[in-house]
């Protein structure tokens, strides 16, 4: 997934978009942070496309028969999971709603459909599952 999300960016500026930028460090940290957080001894987490658009990221993932998304904001130079949710994290308004600037918004929601377009439709349904929003503080802290 980490490659889809790379060639994305290069494939971007090739075409005249943004600068290509290496996001690949940033995918790395928030795909560690994920698996840290929730993966389980008899679930691992499958993380992945996760896109960046400055100081927010979107990261999809799944877990058995369990996904969704994952909204992370850059503190202080680290990633820090705001909140999970299903498609509405593929929304503008709903990533404005949790205080991702409008430009950032836009590029998210743009750069996710364009890697979810590499993602299996059983993958997205299972993402498309989670229903409501949890915030990073209404989650359990792992033991």
């Amino acid at each position: 997934m980490r490659r889809v999300v790379i060639v994305l960016a290069f494939a971007l500026a090739a075409c005249g978009g943004k600068p290509a930028v290496d996001i690949a460090p940033d995918v790395a940290a928030i795909e560690a942070q994920m698996h840290a957080r929730f993966d389980r001894p008899d679930a691992r987490l499958d993380a992945g496309p996760v896109v960046v658009s400055g100081d927010h990221a979107v990261a999809d993932w799944t877990q058995g028969p369990m996904g969704g998304r994952a909204l992370f904001e850059r503190r202080e130079g680290k990633w820090a999971l705001v909140l999970c949710s299903g498609d509405a994290l593929k929304q503008i308004d709903r990533l404005k709603q949790a205080r991702v600037p409008d430009a950032d918004a836009e590029a998210i929601v743009r750069e996710l459909g364009d890697a979810e377009k590499h993602v299996q439709a059983e993958r997205l349904a299972r993402m498309r599952s989670f229903t409501g929003t949890v915030t990073a503080d209404q989650m359990p802290a792992r033991s």
